[in-house]
């Protein structure tokens, strides 16, 4: 087992830097352990990334924010849009809205909420969610149900989850939307979208 020292533990305490050109932007983010992968950007998030396409005027949301990568590409993106982050981590949170500052996006910010709970606006044209391997299935029905209904006509929903849960995905996907797309299935994860019809 390994043991710290006192200076090591105060190492430890200080924040993480990620620095990572995403979708052609340099950006830079302070994270801290405890948040999703503090050291570097998730391999599914980066997936997701590749295929999300976001308008420059997009209003867009993404659900379990973690300390922003998501979110805050989607501002850079979207640099007359408006981009809203959500996470259940105080921490999270906070980090999130951080790093909006430090990559110089105003029209981009964080806040608490258990899922959608705290999200009353509505007509997103975008949402995304790099979905936990762990929230089972009550929850991500939650989810599909609650970002359809804050999806704008024409809205997508844009997703990446661990490849074993693709098929349920597919199935869910087309009852709460109607309709499904695989962007790209991989050993570990699958990245997925659905539109609200108009």
């Amino acid at each position: 087992m390994a043991h710290y020292t006192k200076s090591q533990i105060a190492e430890l305490k200080k924040d993480l830097q990620v620095e990572d050109t995403i979708n052609n932007f340099p950006m830079s983010f302070d994270t801290t352990w405890g948040i999703f992968s503090p050291r570097s950007i998730d391999v599914g998030s980066i997936m997701l990334l590749k295929y999300l396409e976001v308008e420059s005027t997009d209003k867009c949301l993404d659900l379990g924010c973690g300390y922003g990568v998501l979110g805050l590409t989607m501002a850079k993106m979207a640099p007359q849009g408006e981009v809203l982050m959500v996470d259940k981590d105080y921490v999270a949170v906070e980090y999130a809205n951080r790093n909006a500052k430090k990559n110089q996006t105003p029209h981009a910010s964080a806040r608490l909420s258990n899922g959608f709970s705290d999200v009353p606006e509505k007509g997103f044209n975008v949402i995304v969610s790099n979905i936990p391997a762990k929230v089972g299935n009550e929850l991500l029905y939650i989810f599909l149900n609650d970002a359809y209904e804050r999806l704008a006509p024409g809205g997508r929903f844009y997703v990446v989850t661990i490849t074993g849960l693709r098929d349920f995905m597919k199935r869910a996907f087309k009852e709460v939307f109607g309709n499904y797309k695989k962007h790209k299935q991989g050993p570990a994860y699958t990245v997925a979208s659905a539109v609200k019809e108009e």
